[in-house]
């Protein structure tokens, strides 16, 4: 079903702190995935769902996010110069892929927050907000599904997945009902990294979502939550109360997603989305079975 979003904000204003040092002068968003950037695989992914108006929420030290989407007309030069016209289709993919923008978040008051500051920039519309530290697998698309739930159901979506009930306090969990569809689900609660064994369910906020306009008169008056920050969840339960507003949907991804926001995860995503890879996939597990016989 078609769906009238054309765009997408993307937060990235972190400091990547768990990945210290390697963050202290390179924004985390930029820390290669096999050989593109992190952040590089979240606007294909916006991209392919139709998504070509995409704004950056940033923060200090994050020029090297930027360059990355900008021309680099002497490199350019020297490809064409050689003639390597492999490397420089490479280059240029990330400058023409979208129509990318870019507003700076200033205070660090939460995720709530970086979105609030898309509001200029979006207006009265409907939009979508990818976290980067999410890739979701382009095989197993998530974003398109959710987008089409947007559109036949006219409700905020935010995409779910299982977790493993002790590792629910790392997430935001959903307290859901069920609908006629079967991976879509009406969120009637949220929390946001409940305690210990205090989770309403293991289903887990994975950072996709699609946003109604009337989020952001919620955020403009949402109190600090968790860690004294605007937290996107608390506005999000506000909404789930909101037949006018079209409440809240979850779609439930059952795909593959690698998480590069914490370092194991991050090596895992790597050598995952390089073993499937045509030009790397048979030397890496050609490897890895050697080397996993000499581990204990």
């Amino acid at each position: 079903m078609p769906h009238s979003v054309t765009k997408a904000v993307i937060p990235a204003a972190g400091l990547g702190t768990r990945f210290l040092p390697a963050t202290k002068a390179l924004p985390k968003e930029m820390l290669p995935v096999v050989d593109k950037p992190a952040i590089q695989y979240v606007v294909e992914e916006a991209v392919h769902a139709g998504l070509h108006d995409v704004l950056f929420v940033t923060g200090r030290n994050k020029n090297a996010l930027e360059n990355h989407f900008d021309r680099a007309t002497e490199l350019e030069a020297i490809l064409m110069q050689k003639g390597d016209a492999d490397k420089l289709t490479k280059v240029n993919e990330s400058t023409a892929m979208a129509d990318i923008h870019y507003v700076r978040q200033g205070d660090p008051k939460g995720l709530g927050h970086a979105v609030l500051r898309s509001k200029a920039h979006v207006g009265d519309e409907a939009f979508a907000v990818l976290l980067g530290d999410d890739i979701i697998d382009g095989r197993d698309p998530l974003l398109e599904r959710m987008l089409e739930v947007h559109g036949a159901r006219e409700t905020t979506v935010v995409g779910l997945m299982e977790v493993d009930p002790s590792q629910a306090h790392l997430y935001g969990i959903a307290t859901v009902e069920p609908t006629d569809e079967a991976d879509v689900v009406r969120v009637t609660g949220l929390v946001e990294k409940p305690a210990a064994g205090t989770a309403p369910s293991n289903l887990a906020i994975v950072g996709r979502y699609v946003l109604r306009p009337e989020i952001y008169p919620v955020l403009e008056r949402t109190e600090p939550g968790k860690g004294g920050e605007i937290q996107l969840t608390d506005a999000l339960l506000a909404l789930a109360g909101d037949d006018a507003a079209g409440g809240v949907h979850g779609v439930v991804f059952r795909g593959r997603r690698y998480d590069t926001g914490d370092r194991l995860d991050y090596i895992k995503a790597n050598v995952q989305l390089a073993a499937d890879r045509e030009d790397l996939g048979p030397g890496l597990k050609e490897w890895l079975r050697e080397f996993v016989q000499t581990l204990d």
